[in-house]
């Protein structure tokens, strides 16, 4: 598996924020996009998820099976999301969150496991609007690995996590890549992780 952009130009209000860019990340491999803000990091991940269509340019994903997919919507199926936004409705649980997680990207796992990894065993049954942010963002994390899904792309993952927390998103990353995954990640902070870096102007 490996994701492949090539001469990439985003335009964002009529104006150029990146052009020509190029990049080649392989099964296993974790990609740290860095750069001031503004400079089109969270653009960046939001074309390779299919959100965003570049002015210029291609994206192609090459599957496990050999297959090669370069349209937006079916690039979307293999990726997995980590934004700004906690994805968290706030009646729901922490553990009802997860369920329902699990159900939209038919996953038959268990959410006591992954509430255990992040940390939020004891919150498991607080609705998500009682949870504090570095508690939102283990979630999110958790959610993340429940997809399942070989592409990770996630935004400022280290964000408002204290550093048990940023231990546990890197330990995460870590083993998804391990697996065979690959990871995007658009970070002003040191991951701790082996990564090659590309940094937007």
């Amino acid at each position: 598996m490996g994701i492949e952009a090539q001469a990439l130009t985003c335009l964002r209000g009529g104006r150029v924020v990146f052009r020509d860019l190029s990049f080649q990340v392989e099964a296993g491999e974790v990609l740290a996009i860095e750069g001031a803000n503004g400079a089109g990091k969270t653009s960046l991940l939001r074309m390779v998820a299919g959100f965003l269509v570049p002015a210029a340019g291609a994206i192609r994903l090459r599957t496990k099976s050999g297959g090669q997919i370069f349209y937006d919507d079916e690039r979307g199926k293999f990726a997995g999301w980590l934004g700004h936004h906690d994805a968290a409705k706030p009646q729901l649980t922490a553990r009802e969150t997860l369920i329902f997680f699990a159900r939209l990207y038919d996953v038959d796992e268990p959410a006591e496991p992954a509430l255990e990894e992040a940390g939020l065993a004891r919150a498991a049954d607080l609705p998500c609007q009682f949870l504090s942010a570095g508690q939102k963002k283990r979630l999110a994390l958790a959610r993340l690995k429940l997809c399942q899904r070989p592409l990770w792309l996630l935004d400022e993952p280290l964000a408002a996590l204290d550093a048990n927390g940023k231990i546990f998103a890197a330990s995460l990353i870590a083993a998804h890549c391990a697996l065979g995954g690959i990871a995007l990640i658009a970070t002003h902070e040191a991951l701790g992780l082996d990564c090659t870096k590309l940094a937007l102007a």
